[in-house]
């Protein structure tokens, strides 16, 4: 799983993206890139990520739209933070294990890099182990890896077909409630793991290969399936992605005898990796973010409306 934005100091009827400023729609084409169509407009990839109500560096997918502001326009977001801000005034955590797939990579080869198995590797990205690796393409490697080089960025980021699919679209804080409700999860916990790691859009995908509202990897979203949910989970739903997510926190925090920081820390850094090695700093930080959105997000329930349950 994983995970990003983080907690605003506003009321949660403020969590949606400023949109007082001037701004422009663009439609994403297949092949462009966040800071490809920030350059286009003379903006950063920061600012358009922010207006959008997108984490830094997000993957972006062709016939979604994003919001772009126009050239000396754009404002920060609400409370003087950007879209990733978290507790202390600091960009939130990156993924964990993130790594782009570089010209003549092989999955044997990232696999030895890392100390795993190619059908391990494959799994948890979805992907066909005796397929070639596509340049470009999004991977999760094990928490902790060690993969990066120097080499430049592939210049089209690739998402492989997998569930569950980052359709565009999004989801509110009182749909949320609703799935936590059902699978006996603190609404206010998974609302503030679902904005930490989206923002509420289930277009998102994170450099490592993490899709939707919950930011659920190819892997996660098959076991899941095959292990808790109880019936077929439709891959392309932003609600179904809330499910997925949900179920998952609610065995983390089974795993955590109801702890909700080690819960949101097993969710981001893998629960097996905590109880061996502890939070990592990225994690501790992720977990602060996401307690206190939790605060915000404190009486929020079913059929709530918008983005917040609440000041």
């Amino acid at each position: 799983m994983r995970r990003r934005c983080a907690p605003l100091a506003l009321a949660l009827c403020t969590l949606t993206p400023a949109a007082a400023q001037a701004h422009v729609t663009h439609p994403v084409q297949p092949g462009e890139t966040l800071s490809g169509i920030a350059a286009v407009h003379g903006v950063s990839a920061d600012e358009v990520a922010s207006a959008s109500g997108l984490p830094p560096g997000a993957g972006i997918i062709a016939g979604s739209e994003l919001t772009v502001p126009e050239s000396g326009t754009a404002a920060p977001a609400p409370g003087g933070a950007t879209g990733a801000l978290g507790a202390t005034g600091t960009e939130g955590p990156g993924p964990l294990g993130a790594y782009t797939v570089q010209p003549g990579d092989t999955l044997s080869a990232l696999a030895a890099r890392t100390g795993t198995t190619v059908e391990a590797v494959a799994a948890m990205n979805g992907l066909d182990p005796a397929a070639a690796l596509v340049s470009g393409t999004a991977l999760k490697m094990p928490t902790g890896s060690q993969l990066g080089g120097g080499e430049p960025e592939p210049a089209t980021a690739v998402v492989q077909s997998a569930g569950p699919e980052p359709v565009a679209g999004s989801v509110d804080a009182g749909q949320i409630a609703d799935v936590a409700g059902q699978h006996g999860v603190p609404a206010d916990l998974a609302a503030a793991i679902a904005w930490q790691e989206s923002g509420f859009n289930n277009g998102v995908v994170s450099s490592a290969n993490a899709r939707g509202v919950m930011q659920v990897l190819p892997g996660t979203w098959d076991w899941v399936q095959a292990n808790l949910a109880e019936r077929p989970l439709d891959t392309g739903s932003a609600v179904d992605n809330v499910h997925a997510g949900v179920l998952y926190l609610n065995r983390m925090l089974d795993m955590s005898g109801g702890d909700p920081a080690t819960a949101a820390a097993g969710y981001y850094q893998g629960m097996a990796s905590v109880q061996r090695i502890g939070m990592l700093p990225e994690t501790q930080r992720y977990v602060a973010n996401v307690l206190a959105l939790r605060e915000r997000f404190t009486g929020v329930a079913s059929g709530d409306a918008g983005t917040g349950g609440g000041g």
